[in-house]
């Protein structure tokens, strides 16, 4: 009887492995033919492991009626199957959703100077793949303990005793879920994008990553910041690219009253035009300040991005600072001390 069930699970294993072959086979027949095609070569390199799987359980099921197990050794591969099917159909999912994900993606190009309409997109399906993959993690593992009955009869108890709406709300007042939630709203509402330029409690930075309960916010000197969703939902944030990635730079300048303020506009003019940062749509400049040592002038300009605009500020400043030194060096700044002769004093019988 023991040499009959050995037989019988290696019979088994061998047709698990003749449907592995036979899938290979397969997948690599479609891969050398269709591998032109980039939605289906996205498919095709990310469901071979899982299709494997698919194959051989198939095999395997359609085989086994055939085979000669004792029934306690029949029970156990029943459940082996049942937990084994689950877990491929999990697995064929979330590849799917991957995929899915990834033909998106491959739509649309965030290194375009305009990519607005594509960090929308980039962001929403980041979020909501997360969102599903963690769905379809949860609802099959329920179904896999739903299979012992032990785990069955808890389950309708808890849910008799607590009530449904009881245990939902109470699991909703958890803080990972908490952030799941905020991760539906940002992905439905979007007040922060992939890519996007942004101002968190002074550190300036771009988000590169949207994950299910945070966002890690790439910081100017590389450094990572992690921010938990809820915290883009419950606190004010700079977002500098939400409508668009332009961007207006400005650079103050202090000169003396005498100082001619057309000579600098021109000068403005002539530094913004040899540069290569700007994207030739706006600049100015005028005087926004004054008071009893100098006055303040404001240089504004547009820039493509975030990156072009520092450059931009930083390249203004240097130039106008150097175009005051060399033209009107005599009227920089300073502080203003008057000194008057004192009159002769006059002595008695003088």
């Amino acid at each position: 009887m023991q040499d009959a069930t050995a037989l019988s699970l290696v019979e088994l294993l061998l047709a698990a492995g003749a449907g592995i072959c036979i899938e290979m086979v397969i997948h690599w027949a479609l891969r050398r033919f269709l591998h032109r095609r980039s939605a289906v070569h996205a498919l095709l390199r990310r469901t071979g492991r899982a299709a494997q799987a698919a194959f051989a359980l198939s095999v395997a099921l359609i085989i086994s009626p055939a085979l000669h197990f004792s029934q306690g050794v029949s029970a156990v591969l029943h459940e082996l199957a049942t937990l084994s099917a689950l877990t491929v159909v999990a697995w064929v999912l979330i590849v799917l959703v991957y995929v899915a994900e990834e033909i998106v993606q491959t739509r649309f190009d965030v290194t375009v100077p305009d990519n607005l309409a594509a960090r929308k997109i980039l962001t929403r399906t980041g979020v909501i793949r997360r969102v599903i993959v963690a769905m379809i993690l949860v609802l099959t593992g329920s179904s896999a303990l739903m299979t012992f009955p032990a785990v069955r009869a808890l389950g309708a108890s808890l849910l008799a005793s607590a009530g449904l709406v009881g245990l939902i709300a109470g699991l909703a007042a958890q803080p990972v879920l908490s952030n799941l939630i905020a991760g539906l709203q940002i992905a439905l509402t979007q007040p922060i994008r992939i890519d996007d330029v942004v101002v968190i409690n002074g550190d300036w930075g771009w988000i590169e990553e949207i994950d299910t309960t945070f966002v890690v916010v790439r910081i100017w000197d590389l450094r990572r910041l992690i921010v938990p969703l809820t915290y883009f939902l419950q606190n004010p944030i700079e977002n500098w690219t939400y409508h668009s990635a332009s961007i207006i730079g400005y650079v103050y300048v202090y000169a003396d009253y005498r100082v001619s303020v057309d000579a600098v506009r021109e000068e403005l003019q002539r530094i913004l035009a040899a540069s290569p940062d700007w994207d030739t749509k706006s600049w100015n400049l005028q005087v926004t300040g004054l008071d009893e040592q100098a006055m303040q002038m404001r240089a504004l300009f547009s820039a493509a991005d975030s990156g072009h605009r520092w450059n931009l500020m930083v390249e203004v400043q240097e130039k106008l600072i150097a175009f005051l030194q060399t033209q009107y060096p005599e009227h920089l700044p300073r502080t203003r001390v008057e000194i008057r002769p004192e009159p002769p004093v006059r002595r008695p019988g003088s």
